[in-house]
This record gives C-alpha cells, sequence and structure tokens, in this order.
C-alpha cells in the first residue's frame, strides 16, 4: 500500500457510463449542470486522489483488490438532491442497487485511507450521478418535479472503474488514464490497460 497524502483535484476515480447511454444524462446536464464541459457522466469513487504519477502503481493495486468483484448491473430511475447549504443544492440520479457501489468504494478506499473526503457527509458515502445545480430549496424542488416525469430509467452494466485526469486551463476536460475491469471482464482485456492506447478516449 502507498502512504503518501499528496492529493489533488486533477485527478478522481470514478464509474463512467457506456457512451450508449449517456444522452438523455447529457440532455438534463446541458440545461441544468456548469461542470457538463469538465466532466463526462460519472459515479465518483475517490475524489480528490493521488497525482497522475501514481495510477500506475495504484491501479496494480486496485487490479488485484478488485480481482474478486464481478461486474453488475446499475439502474438509475430516481432524481436526488443533496443541500450544501440553503442557496447550493445538486441534483443527481441514485444508482440502485447502491451496495455493491459501496462495496467498490470502501475496497478502493482501503488502499488510499486519505481519499476520504467523500465519506465525509452525515450519510457517508452516498453514490450518486450529478445532472446539475440549483440556487434555493425551491428552485431545486421545481426542477426535480419537472424532470422526474419525463425521466425513463437508464440501466448499465459495471465493468471497470477510470482513473481520471485533468489539465489546468484550457485543457481542464477529464480524461480516462487508466482502467481497471472487474473480474469478470478480465476473460477479454489486459488486467490493466491504458486509455491513452485506445483510439477512442471517453471524454466529452
Amino acid at each position: 500500500m502507498l502512504h503518501m497524502t499528496n492529493k489533488t483535484h486533477s485527478t478522481a476515480v470514478v464509474i463512467i457510463p457506456p457512451e450508449d447511454v449517456w444522452e438523455p444524462i447529457q440532455a438534463i446536464r446541458r440545461e441544468h449542470d456548469r461542470q457538463v464541459r469538465r466532466w463526462m457522466p460519472h459515479i465518483t469513487l475517490l475524489y480528490p486522489f493521488r497525482p497522475r504519477e501514481e495510477f500506475d502503481a495504484l491501479a496494480e493495486q486496485f487490479a488485484q483488490a478488485l480481482r474478486e468483484v464481478e461486474p453488475f448491473e446499475v439502474r438509475l430511475a430516481k432524481l436526488c438532491y443533496f443541500e450544501h447549504g440553503e442557496e447550493s443544492l445538486t441534483l443527481w440520479l441514485a444508482p440502485q442497487p447502491p451496495g455493491p457501489l459501496v462495496n467498490l468504494h470502501e475496497t478502493l478506499w482501503g488502499i488510499v485511507p486519505d481519499c476520504d473526503e467523500v465519506r465525509r457527509h452525515r450519510e457517508g458515502f452516498t453514490p450518486h450521478l450529478s445532472v446539475g445545480q440549483a440556487k434555493g430549496r425551491e428552485k431545486l424542488k421545481k426542477l426535480r418535479l419537472a424532470l422526474q416525469p419525463a425521466w425513463r430509467p437508464v440501466s448499465f452494466t459495471v465493468r471497470e472503474v477510470s482513473l481520471i485526469e485533468r489539465g489546468d486551463p484550457p485543457d481542464d476536460v477529464f480524461r480516462a488514464a487508466t482502467t481497471v475491469p472487474l473480474a469478470g471482464d478480465r476473460r477479454n482485456s489486459e488486467e490493466v490497460r491504458n486509455s491513452n492506447d485506445e483510439s477512442n478516449p471517453k471524454s466529452e
């Protein structure tokens, strides 16, 4: 286990849904999420994270930790929200069931226990996929009520975790640098592969 404590907001560990389910998510984000340019649709597991130069070593440790974790299904059906204060709220899609995502987070956090910011909330780690922000509880509630009836649930299989990075402005869009497949997905892939070698990096 690495014992470094240097962290950065320019890297993260996330789950990225397959691109064929992005559009309904992005349709909401384009209208309501100020981070739509910088972040791809994602479920955060660890953020902030370690510097890019530690990715290779950490990916190897993650691969060992995830060697028995099978791919699992996630369904995005319900819109929920966080309150960061009276005038700062975040709208998000709730991945169901949350259990496998919580277990995945716990496994990775055990390797980098200093990367604990996503655990520092009243309810602890809460899996979510952010789709927007609003100023004021009433505005957020109205937005949620407007969007929920038209939302059609989206499902996908979680097959890998992604270590992502961004540069400084203007090159500040997150991109997957390294992916670590879950156990059942290693039959047709290398244990750890660099997304930079792929022709289609997962970025906006």
